[in-house]
């Protein structure tokens, strides 16, 4: 191994030091994982070809990852940034190109190279890895990876990486940004008596020795957040879904003592595949197939792979997040995690700011499966219930550019923003089309806020973007004072944004649009006013 020259790391000043944004302190070391800098902007990933072998007495893991990449502009002798988040390390670093030198720092590995990329050339960077990775305190939420055993004490492993990033274990460009286009090859490797599940479909299964090898492919895009082994006693039962585009094959992979629960459970997943095509359009990876993974963690949205640990009962572990009883009616992470099929997986922030484009929508997602479940009153009581739990701490957005997430509200808040929209165009057909657009547009895309806000604007023919500056970006909540003196109805709104154009219908079916100054408008009746509480707005009678 070469020496790793450290001159354009220098040149570049993101290396050391730190800087301050907004109270918050973020190291140049975030930004080398949270942005597109110079060791990134030169290269297009198209296909991750990985192994992994875990360990589970060592709660370690092995492998070796390729990636393929395309070279999107001219550079001269550029450095290459590969993430691999200590403890794990790097045994070995190959190119389909010379290699001048490479040295792992911190959580990233640098080559260096002394040779003219020209753009529309096509490389390939192989990995060869080992380690102890970093072990999920609380998995999903602290991520890591997951070494317990099952109730009848098997090995069961799986790894849990959204916020921390999949370079906790696996050589990655880990940035959202950055999918690869062309899938992905995944081969887990796993004691005979296991079970190895990955994204996608199984393609291969190969037993040497006392090893197997279940080698899965992805066709489509996928997050690196999304690429996950799972290993444990798993059995394998199918079915088949009749959808938009035409027959969806459905994969269910869960623990060998708990088929017949889950073949009951799992009923759920049809009429929750319907629900979403009917509101956001086909689901987006037939070619890859859906899937249920039953995990040792609450679940997660894993592509294809989507882990389900709700221990086979309705609600979220049993309760109802909207203390409304509603919830309790169907398995939130059937409905959940499956919902960010379309809203993470196929549509996916280009930044980890911009999370809300994954949570707000699936949160309200919940709510549309409701509405088509059940009925719209149910889905309006569910929705205006998991208002208690949002906390308007800190806004929605996080920083841009540092892996930095915003409020958790962009669960709960952000989905009652999107019902306060749907109050204001006031047409449940033209929203549906939006929502199914933006599936539809931004297939298989990464996208940043600026897009979806200007597609929900364009698309409804109103302007939203105060709305979306009070919402995702200040914590405050409109309040509507007001004070009624028989048929006169005199308003105003307080705790806004400047100019918020938030119109809101009253008494059913007349339309008032407050600002800051003081209005009046005649009612048609002298009876209290009715006002309407699917929009997420305070009201105060100052009478």
């Amino acid at each position: 191994m070469k020496k790793l020259s450290y001159t354009l790391l220098f040149a570049s000043g993101l290396v050391f030091g730190q800087f301050f944004e907004k109270g918050k302190v973020f190291t140049k070391q975030d930004t080398l994982k949270g942005s597109n800098t110079e060791f990134r902007n030169f290269w297009d990933v198209k296909k991750y070809d990985l192994s992994v072998e875990p360990d589970f007495e060592q709660k370690s893991i092995k492998g070796n990852n390729t990636i393929s990449f395309e070279i999107i502009k001219d550079v001269t002798n550029p450095v290459f940034q590969i993430d691999l988040q200590q403890p794990m390390k790097a045994d070995k670093v190959e190119g389909s190109f010379p290699i001048a030198g490479y040295k792992q720092d911190g959580d990233f590995i640098f080559i260096t190279t002394n040779k003219k990329f020209k753009k529309g050339e096509k490389y390939t960077i192989n990995v060869i890895y080992s380690g102890n990775p970093t072990i999920a305190k609380k998995a999903p939420w602290d991520g890591g990876w997951v070494f317990t055993k099952d109730e009848k004490g098997n090995p069961w492993m799986t790894a849990a990486d959204e916020g921390i990033g999949a370079s906790i274990w696996l050589p990655t460009k880990d940035i959202w940004s950055d999918e690869p286009d062309n899938g992905i090859i995944m081969k887990i490797i796993t004691p005979n008596d296991l079970v190895g599940v990955g994204n996608g479909r199984l393609i291969n299964k190969k037993t040497t020795g006392s090893k197997t090898t279940y080698t899965w492919e992805v066709k489509n895009p996928i997050n690196a957040y999304s690429i996950i082994p799972s290993i444990g006693k798993y059995v394998n039962f199918k079915d088949v879904f009749e959808g938009e585009k035409g027959k969806l094959d459905l994969d269910y992979w869960v623990l060998d003592y708990n088929l017949d629960k889950a073949k009951k459970q799992f009923q759920q997943v049809k009429p929750m595949l319907s629900a979403f095509e009917y509101w956001f359009g086909p689901y987006p990876f037939y070619e890859d197939s859906y899937k249920l993974v039953e995990s040792p963690h609450l679940g997660m949205e894993h592509q294809s792979n989507v882990a389900y640990g709700n221990k086979y009962q309705n609600g979220y572990l049993g309760r109802d997040l909207s203390g409304t009883g509603v919830g309790l009616n169907w398995d939130f992470i059937i409905i959940h995690e499956s919902g960010h099929e379309w809203f993470a997986n196929n549509i996916t922030a280009k930044d980890q700011a911009d999370m809300w484009i994954h949570e707000s929508f699936t949160n309200y997602s919940e709510t549309l499966f409701t509405e088509k479940y059940m009925d719209k009153k149910s889905a309006e009581i569910y929705v205006q219930g998991i208002r208690k739990l949002i906390d308007n701490d800190i806004p929605i957005i996080g920083q841009y550019g540092v892996r930095n997430e915003g409020s958790g509200d962009m669960y709960p808040k952000g989905a009652n923003m999107l019902h306060t929209i749907r109050q204001v165009i006031n047409n449940d057909e033209k929203f549906r089309q939006i929502l199914r657009g933006l599936n539809k547009d931004f297939y298989h895309q990464t996208v940043t806020t600026q897009q979806v806000e200007n597609y929900i604007i364009s698309k409804s023919g109103i302007d939203f973007s105060t709305v979306f500056n009070q919402y995702l970006r200040t914590t405050k909540i409109p309040t509507l004072e007001y004070s009624q003196n028989g048929e006169t109805l005199k308003f105003r709104y307080t705790d806004v944004v400047k100019n918020l154009k938030l119109p809101i219908r009253i008494n059913g079916d007349q339309t008032i649009t407050p600002t800051e100054n003081w209005q009046t408008v005649k009612l048609k009746k002298h009876s209290p006013v009715e006002l309407n509480n699917n929009y997420y707005i305070n009201y105060k009678n100052v009478q």
